[in-house]
């Protein structure tokens, strides 16, 4: 039979990993007969969860074995979990679901709910009752809800790929060792199939830096590229398993369609088309904020310090720019604000000052008498009813276009701009 083995909430911020878990159970499922189906899927969620641990990735194994092997299997993952899983921490929930057969489309559309907005338990249960899915649940079981969205996520639209490598347990926790000059070679060699390996000083991002299991990873847009990225780096450590996953990483899948301010709900992502209503302001700290309007309602942009050079191009808007903001909304004091992730400038708008005209009779400046008192020349003290003050338009270097944070502050999900153009599709009967 087919079956497809999700799995989520397995880790915490001290240590854990739902994508080491799933790497530990190839090895036993293929002992027990397993054929995989294509790459494990490696599916972001909504990345404005409020409870979620680190990276909010669930897990889907989807392969081929014998009915008699079904209760072997479910044995087996729950031994791995129950091994695995970082169950000290208050916030860790785990679940994992075991679905038969084809991927209903109706799991297909809850998978992209739980990627862009917040889903409650009672929607997974729902599902799970409706099509017969077997699941595990640990304490409060929230994880079952990632767990059916890795399932439901076949990526039918935009896909990259992931290789992650994992360090042997004597090293969690500990400082990672990879020759980066390696890494920097690496993107120099591949940069036209990989991406986001280091940021624009040439600084690794494929490192993590939490107590998890994984020592690097690499994006890419096929399975080879990755795969030869890998070969490419040098680890200064012991590597101890790998795996490529098939993902939605890069692909900004978490954004739908644009919605209005009235619209917003706290802790989703968010599209907003609208009028730049204030100029923007930095606070202490580097934090660049201004107030974005439509017809229903004005609130407040973020561009925080670590999007780096992001905010020297949020501080060149001026009110009356038309811009569209890709965000996640965050709730302060019942108030939202969209923290910017991406900013496209669809119209810039006219700029103008008012100039003091020269002098007719000897070409000098002028200066105002007062208010409502026009103007002097104060080289020769002329005064004329033709001296009066010119609107100007000023020249605006800001351009349209699509404007995203420097690398080190991408999401997983946000699509980098070496992607625009690289989209893809692949329907699978998964």
């Amino acid at each position: 039979m087919k079956l497809h083995i999700g799995l989520d909430d397995t880790d915490s911020p001290e240590g854990g990993c739902t994508t080491y878990l799933a790497a530990r159970m190839i090895e036993p499922l293929m002992d027990l007969g397993a054929k995989f189906i294509g790459y494990p899927t490696l599916l972001r969620l909504n990345p404005n969860t409020p409870w979620k641990t680190r990276g909010n990735a669930g897990m889907c194994l989807r392969l081929e074995i014998d009915d008699s092997k079904y209760v072997d299997v479910k044995d087996e993952v729950k031994r791995l979990i129950e091994e695995y899983g970082e169950f000290q921490c208050d916030n860790t929930n785990p679940g994992a679901v075991f679905l038969k057969g084809d991927v209903p489309e109706e799991v297909k559309e809850y998978s992209l709910r739980v990627v862009r907005s917040l889903v409650e338990k009672k929607d997974a249960l729902t599902l799970l009752n409706k099509y017969d899915v077997d699941f595990i649940e640990y304490k409060n079981g929230r994880g079952v809800i990632g767990a059916l969205a890795a399932i439901g996520g076949t990526l039918d639209d935009d896909f990259t790929y992931e290789l992650l490598t994992y360090r042997t347990p004597d090293n969690w926790g500990t400082e990672r060792h990879v020759d980066e000059a390696s890494i920097r070679l690496m993107d120099n060699a591949l940069s036209d199939c990989t991406f986001n390996n280091v940021d624009e000083n040439g600084k690794p991002l494929i490192t993590p830096r939490g107590p998890d299991p994984v020592l690097y990873g690499v994006r890419g847009e096929n399975p080879k590229a990755v795969y030869d990225a890998k070969c490419q780096i040098k680890p200064l450590e012991p590597v101890e398993r790998w795996m490529i996953c098939r993902s939605n990483q890069g692909t900004d899948q978490h954004f739908s369609e644009p919605i209005k301010i009235n619209e917003l709900e706290a802790y989703n992502p968010a599209v907003v088309e609208g009028t730049v209503d204030s100029i923007p302001e930095t606070i202490e700290g580097g934090h660049v904020f201004f107030n974005l309007k439509d017809e229903t309602g004005i609130v407040t942009c973020a561009a925080y310090e670590p999007t780096g050079s992001f905010r020297s191009i949020v501080r060149q808007l001026k009110p009356g720019d038309k811009v569209t903001t890709y965000s996640g909304v965050s709730l302060h004091e019942d108030e939202f604000t969209l923290n910017l992730e991406k900013l496209v400038i669809n119209m810039v708008a006219p700029l103008y000052q008012f100039v003091k005209p020269k002098c007719p009779k000897c070409s000098g400046s002028t200066e105002s008498m007062g208010r409502d008192q026009g103007l002097r020349c104060k080289k020769c003290g002329y005064q004329g009813a033709e001296l009066v003050e010119q609107e100007v338009e000023v020249e605006r270097t800001l351009e349209s276009g699509i404007y995203l944070p420097d690398r080190g502050a991408h999401r997983h999900l946000t699509k980098p701009y070496e992607r625009y153009g690289r989209e893809k599709v692949l329907n699978l009967e998964i």
